[in-house]
């Protein structure tokens, strides 16, 4: 990995909403986040300097927002919910040779509703009914009902993200999840870019499955879920 693409997974989701997702995203030099229905993710240029005041107009009362990197005192009017850690991971395999899912379908706005009923149950990460408009996403279907899926979220240069991977429960370990993601990690190595994800720091078992599959561990960052209070 270049130095350049490291400066951007350094806080990549405020090089994805200034840059490449800036028409999916709102906000200003200081403070920005994905537009209303996309993912609830916002980012500032220095991680380390939040300003709570360029984000004010951006979030209605009440509203939750995962936010990376920072983790001073919130300043009165906001309210830390949640705060983990997690893991940034970088592909670092070789291509795959063939398309592990060839019988997934892409999903388009029709499926959109059924996506974000399937993030609810597994919770995968930030989503919003419009998420799958960032980038591919693919799933598996029983019938006509979504049972497994996985896409692309925050780009920055030749980074593309891998996120939303999720199983039904009643449909977990048959490997769809895996079968999705080298199908993503295919298409994305092919085109030229570089792979990466964010996983839970407690999550174990995805960490190993990830390394095994061949990303490596970038770096770990703190996450935390954050909402202004009600007026």
């Amino acid at each position: 990995m270049s130095s350049e693409q490291q400066q951007q997974l350094d806080n990549v989701f405020w090089h994805a909403l200034s840059g490449a997702q800036a028409h999916c995203a709102s906000g200003s030099a200081k403070a920005r986040r994905y537009a209303p229905g996309f993912s609830p993710i916002v980012a500032v240029p220095e991680a380390e300097r939040p300003d709570f005041d360029a984000l004010l107009p951006l979030c209605a009362p009440g509203e939750r927002f995962y936010v990376a990197e920072w983790s001073g005192p919130a300043p009165a009017g906001w309210t830390i919910e949640l705060e983990a850690m997690m893991v940034c991971m970088a592909w670092a395999g070789e291509t795959p040779v063939d398309d592990a899912a060839p019988d997934a379908r892409q999903l388009d706005a029709s499926h959109a509703p059924q996506s974000l009923a399937l993030a609810e149950l597994t919770r995968p990460g930030p989503f919003g009914l419009r998420t799958i408009e960032l980038g591919d996403y693919f799933g598996f279907f029983e019938g006509e009902r979504l049972v497994a899926m996985a896409g692309e979220r925050s780009c920055a240069g030749r980074l593309r993200e891998i996120s939303g991977v999720c199983t039904h429960p009643d449909f977990q370990g048959r490997g769809m999840a895996k079968r999705l993601m080298l199908k993503l990690i295919r298409r994305q190595c092919l085109r030229g870019e570089t792979p990466f994800l964010h996983v839970m720091s407690a999550n174990a078992g995805a960490l190993a499955l990830y390394r095994k599959m061949g990303f490596a561990d970038y770096r770990e960052k703190v996450v935390r879920v954050i909402s202004r209070s009600a007026a």
